[in-house]
């Protein structure tokens, strides 16, 4: 498939009074022309730093990228000054941010703030904004929008403000859409249908989607690679049928077992003990060693190298060392 997107050992740290935070460490993925790729993990793992990242967002300073690269079109994001990223900002590779009600501006109208990025980007007149705002509400399931070009968002339902976000992001027509936790403040019923929404528009428009989320249930029903992400780092990355169905880190076990089932008897949901450590001194082992049931000696002292279970799953685990399945067979 073709690649649209590709990042290549991303490293990103803040300066703090406390000292530098390494929130980002050696992050590597590539995502293909049409797809959805997820990258899940628990809060302050990275998830959000990575994408603002790519749509050169990294307030600067406290943040800094200190290596790798960010390849769109052939194009090294990293390197671009602000001018040529606001080109492509909004028009090739747009953002929907957690919380629509702080995404929209509440002093203006919906379709200023929708017009505004139209002709900001695209050569169009304002009455030929207009209906082009009017077609992306359509399509994003806004009913009516002709009455309700001129509505605040606060006259809107949360739902409907995410609509409303959703269409901001790709009324340019953009090659990616990153969505940073786009169902976190909605209801289950509500989650379902940006969901759905998501998936009607990729089939319409191809756009290839990044997925923000700590919520396996929404992975589970969009996504078609998906990238675990502990302490700054993948640790393993496979496509939907390798991660829940043959999950190799203890991690993303860990993940999939604290997520609420029909199907098991047990009362009381599965948590993973410990904290995540802490970034300003990161681990120079696996970062998940200090909260794993199989952690070994070489766990602390040593990262684990990169496994290749197939031609899409790979996992960071010294528990896929040979040496280390015959310690467990003599167990």
């Amino acid at each position: 498939m073709k690649k649209v997107l590709e990042v290549k050992d991303l490293y990103v740290s803040f300066t703090t009074y406390g000292g530098e935070v390494k929130a980002v460490r050696g992050v590597s993925f590539a995502l293909n022309k049409g797809e959805t790729l997820a990258i899940v993990g628990e809060s302050g793992c990275g998830k959000s730093v990575t994408s603002q990242s790519i749509m050169g967002l990294i307030p600067t300073p406290p943040g800094k990228i200190t290596g790798g690269e960010i390849l769109f079109k052939g194009r090294d994001l990293t390197k671009l000054k602000e001018p040529e990223l606001r080109k492509i900002r909004g028009a090739d590779i747009s953002m929907i941010f957690q919380d629509p009600m702080t995404a929209l501006n509440p002093t203006m109208t919906v379709d200023e703030q929708i017009i505004e990025g139209i002709i900001q980007h695209e050569k169009l007149s304002r009455l030929e904004a207009k209906q082009k705002t009017i077609d992306i509400l359509h399509l994003v399931g806004i009913p009516g929008p002709e009455s309700r070009l001129k509505q605040y968002p606060h006259q809107f339902s949360g739902g409907m403000r995410q609509r409303i976000v959703i269409a901001m992001a790709l009324v340019c027509e953009p090659e990616v859409l990153i969505a940073d936790e786009p169902t976190t403040a909605l209801d289950v019923t509500i989650q379902a249908q940006i969901l759905e929404l998501f998936k009607a528009i990729q089939e319409k428009t191809g756009v290839s989607i990044i997925l923000i989320t700590h919520d396996l249930g929404v992975v589970a029903q969009v996504a078609d690679r998906i990238a675990v992400m502990y302490a700054g780092k993948i640790v393993e990355a496979g496509n939907r049928r390798d991660i829940f169905y043959k999950p190799q880190h203890p991690y993303t076990k860990g993940l999939l077992n604290s997520v609420p089932r029909l199907d098991r008897e047990e009362a009381e949901l599965i948590s993973i003990a410990g904290s995540p450590p802490d970034l300003f001194s990161p681990p120079i082992g696996c970062p998940f060693a200090a909260r794993c049931d199989y952690a070994m000696e070489v766990c602390d002292r040593v990262y684990p190298f990169k496994t290749i279970m197939n031609r899409e799953h790979h996992v960071d685990c010294w528990l896929q060392d040979e040496r280390a399945k015959r310690l467990l067979a003599v167990k």
